[in-house]
């Protein structure tokens, strides 16, 4: 049978996130099935930064293709150093054709603004869009549920992406990634701080681990999430991430940007996933001036007004 796509091409925009409450579990003991794995409760808000992803059926018999670039309105771009195979947009292809049992050839090309190593998605975003489009390109008709089972195989923020409203609605992310509760949709400004360094995300969960067993703190704070979640708007002052102090461990240099982000500021400053990118809810009207603030006060940091969507 010949498969033919329905349409020549198809461009998605791949929306970061940002976590507005994270709590963490302790790790799964040994003999686990999924041993130093770690139970999340999140909050994930989309934001007006986004990644492009264009594919592009091939006829039968042609080779599939992936390139990537970073936008010339990028905030933070770097080197994209990595292989093919490693790129989750890449794999988000391997794992159709796998779920199919035959080849779907495809021109894969990305347009990144997301800076890597940020916390803010892009590369499950970049999956997520991938699953998306290679699903309506090829006119498969697989659908949210079970590009939602795909991108689980991906990463544990790629479901969250996969929403059959666009941008993807907030919402309560929980057990390893594969519970997700849509939330109704927050309105605001966000101002983005992002350093020129990443934080490695293994690294910072390991800092996790190592801080709770030395203080003796294990509490899950599922509760506390949702509260945040369930309360109309968003309370500044109220939101936390588990993962905030084990981020400033690994990588020193954010804390000390985090405490001179909230002296100059004058409003809490978090950080969104394991890092690096640190991230404001400024009051209503400020959001102008405190950015020029944060560029004046903060060099060599990319400041990035946007919102949530």
């Amino acid at each position: 049978m010949i498969w033919s796509p329905i349409m020549a091409e198809v461009s998605l925009r791949a929306h970061a996130k940002v976590n507005l409450a994270l709590a963490l579990a302790a790790p799964e003991p040994p003999g686990a099935a999924r041993a130093g794995w770690h139970r999340i409760c999140t909050w994930m808000h989309a934001i007006d930064l986004a990644d492009e992803v264009r594919l592009e059926p091939l006829p039968e018999g042609g080779v599939s293709t992936w390139s990537a670039a970073w936008a010339p309105d990028a905030p933070r771009p770097g080197l994209i150093d990595w292989p093919c195979a490693e790129d989750l947009a890449w794999r988000a292809l391997r794992a159709v054709e796998d779920h199919l049992g035959r080849r779907l050839p495809t021109r894969i090309v990305l347009t990144k603004r997301i800076p890597t190593g940020s916390g803010l998605g892009g590369g499950s975003a970049d999956a997520a869009a991938a699953l998306v489009g290679i699903d309506r390109a090829w006119g498969l008709g697989l659908g949210p549920a079970t590009l939602g089972q795909l991108g689980a195989t991906l990463g544990s923020d790629v479901p969250f992406f996969i929403d059959h409203q666009y941008p993807p609605r907030p919402g309560i992310v929980s057990g390893f990634g594969e519970t997700i509760e849509r939330t109704s949709r927050t309105l605001g400004e966000v101002i983005l701080l992002m350093p020129r360094f990443g934080c490695p995300t293994g690294r910072v969960y390991g800092a996790f681990d190592t801080l709770a067993a030395q203080e003796h703190k294990w509490r899950f704070e599922e509760s506390r999430v949702r509260r945040l979640a369930e309360q109309r708007g968003v309370a500044p002052t109220a939101l936390f991430n588990d993962l905030a102090n084990p981020a400033c461990a690994v990588q020193p240099a954010l804390g000390q940007l985090r405490a001179k982000a909230t002296e100059v500021l004058g409003c809490p400053v978090h950080v969104s996933g394991s890092g690096s990118t640190l991230f404001v809810l400024p009051p209503e009207g400020r959001a102008g001036r405190l950015a020029e603030t944060a560029r004046d006060a903060l060099p060599g940091v990319a400041v990035w007004p946007t919102r949530l969507l």
